[in-house]
């Protein structure tokens, strides 16, 4: 079967970066599907909205630590991997001792800010302590799966699609025999901590599977430096985007309580399931991408232009689809009691389409090394969506919630027009947008 070419992209070239693609988006697919069935429909019909909000909250509150422990490296290291395969052993081992370091300093500042907000919120969260702390060893176990760069770099798709679905389908079948079995919320819980725990087996099976050993990775001071020096803005930047990404389910359960959160985070689980998309094709193709840069000026910006325009096209079509779709997909999915979650999503799944822009664009931003601008656009996108989450959910409740993060997106995405030397490529996502270039393409035949 011939391979579909993308326009930018020479067909041999592609021809090896579209087959890591594949699998990549295979194994993307793979967890959404398993997402959609049983973490997002299956379990809170089981659970209903209120215990389900208590199971998401442990989730949420760690979801920021996980983002700071992982230090902003997961794309560095692919590139350090592409630039200088011969230290494979010194980056892997110095970024694994970097991240497992941060995973420990975590734990004791996770079971801090729970008591903070208890503390300080309107009203204490209804998630037991013992339910965070279980969770919050997540963050240890997200080391190991700095694996996930060296396939990466090396174009082997294929494991992470192994070990990602290999551990979704095992996640799977234990929380839907829990379901079956009529088990407590308790046990929900412990499998948050088990699918990382199965994910980080799964890494170091395949690892070892490829002739390659842990053992054998080593801690280096001066890598060490090389990669904090270069990575923390990423790291920060990480932490801002989750901010944006998961405070308004916080605000929510802190003004309106577990039900409400219940009922968002199924919206939250059928909006952001397909962020999958964007990553696979951002990850299979950034070698692509970097050596264009490399060899061919104009080559790079024809890539970045038509990496754009697939972004809106398939962002765009998900949004609509979804919009038209979601009235049937609560009738026929949920419990009445989830039914409110309708309305929102026509609305939270628009904001899909920045995402989509946004991790396009932030691959630039890494090629050039414009990572401090990657920190500044997502400490934008947290304060816009903090503001607005604090003046519209006590008035509008989740539909407001939903407006702060779509505006919040927007800002974020478009953030790279307002600075001289990354305009150019905030007016290629305003046209991808408008599918300017595909009308132009058009007119010329």
């Amino acid at each position: 079967m011939k391979t579909p070419s993308l326009p930018g992209f020479d067909q041999a070239a592609f021809y090896t970066y579209f087959k890591n693609t594949g699998w990549l988006m295979i194994a993307r697919a793979g967890s959404l599907f398993i997402k959609m069935v049983i973490t997002a429909i299956v379990i809170p019909n089981y659970l209903g909205n209120s215990q389900n909000g208590i199971l998401n909250y442990p989730l949420v509150l760690v979801a920021f630590f996980m983002a700071a422990c992982a230090l902003g490296m997961d794309s560095f290291v692919t590139r350090q991997l592409l630039q200088e395969p011969h230290k494979q052993h010194t980056i892997l081992g110095t970024a694994f001792r970097l991240r497992l370091i941060a995973g420990i300093v975590a734990l004791p500042l996770i079971y801090l800010t729970y008591h903070l907000i208890g503390r300080y919120a309107a009203e204490a969260p209804a998630t037991p302590i013992e339910y965070v702390i279980i969770v919050s060893f997540v963050c240890l176990f997200q080391s190991i799966n700095i694996i996930d760069s060296y396939f990466q770099s090396s174009i082997q798709g294929k494991y992470i699609m192994y070990v990602q679905v290999g551990a979704n389908l095992l996640s799977a079948l234990a929380k839907l025999l829990l379901v079956l079995w009529q088990a407590s919320l308790t046990w929900f819980v412990w499998m948050l901590l088990v699918d990382s725990v199965l994910l980080a087996l799964g890494y170091l099976y395949m690892y070892h599977r490829r002739g390659h050993r842990v053992f054998d990775w080593k801690f280096d001071g001066s890598m060490a430096k090389h990669l904090l020096n270069y990575a923390w803005p990423l790291a920060f930047s990480a932490v801002f985007i989750t901010l944006y990404m998961k405070i308004d389910q916080l605000m929510l359960e802190a003004y309106m309580g577990e039900a409400i959160l219940g009922i968002y985070s199924t919206v939250v689980s059928l909006s952001e399931g397909w962020y999958f998309i964007p990553m696979a094709i951002v990850t299979a193709l950034f070698p692509a991408i970097m050596n264009a840069r490399r060899d061919d000026a104009a080559r790079y910006q024809r890539r970045l232009q038509n990496l754009y325009e697939l972004m809106s096209v398939i962002s765009i079509s998900i949004a609509v689809l979804i919009t038209f779709a979601s009235p049937m997909l609560y009738g026929l999915l949920y419990k009445p009691e989830f039914a409110a979650g309708a309305s929102i999503l026509t609305v939270h799944v628009w904001a899909g389409i920045f995402v989509f822009l946004n991790v396009a664009s932030g691959q630039y931003l890494i090629a050039e090394g414009y990572t401090f601008l990657s920190l500044i656009r997502a400490l934008i996108g947290a304060l816009v969506n903090i503001v607005l989450n604090v003046v519209w959910i006590p008035k509008y409740g989740m539909i407001g919630a939903a407006y702060a993060t779509l505006l919040a997106y927007a800002c974020t995405a478009l953030f790279v027009i307002f600075v001289p030397k990354t305009r150019a490529q905030g007016w290629m996502m305003l046209k991808a947008l408008f599918f300017v270039p595909t009308f132009q393409r058009l007119m010329k035949r």
